[in-house]
């Protein structure tokens, strides 16, 4: 083997060496870039709708109008742990249910002293002004 030869080997090996990088960069940015497109679209809003859905689960209170998975619309007479007692119709049927057997909350309940001057804020911003 001459010198010229071992050049040649010498700088293929290299070119190979770039190449083989080069080729795992092209695979590894379109994988970040699909779990980030996942974390964004998908995984991060659904984490969003479990914890604001497991705060209603918990901030509901004695008279609420609630309206559970089956549509049975009522109002609450009252809250245990894990079950909901709730009141339907002018019969004033009884009927137990599950707290995670709630989809929706139709009372509508002040907001916490930490979020109410924000909505105020809010709502002043919303307002025309009067013009004298």
């Amino acid at each position: 083997m001459n010198f010229s030869e071992l050049l040649t080997f010498a700088s293929a090996s290299g070119a190979g060496a770039e190449a083989s990088w080069a080729s795992l960069l092209g695979m590894i940015i379109p994988l970040g870039l699909m779990v980030l497109f996942f974390y964004f679209f998908l995984i991060r809003p659904e984490k969003k709708r479990s914890k604001e859905m497991e705060n209603m689960l918990n901030n509901i209170q004695v008279a609420d109008e609630v309206v559970t998975n089956g549509g049975i619309i009522g109002r609450v007479l009252s809250v245990k742990e894990d079950t909901v007692l709730i009141e339907t119709g002018s019969d004033r049927t009884k009927i137990r249910v599950l707290k995670q057997a709630i989809a929706k909350n139709n009372t509508v309940h002040e907001a916490p002293a930490e979020v109410a001057p924000e909505i105020k804020k809010k709502k002043n911003k919303d307002k025309p002004t009067e013009i004298k």
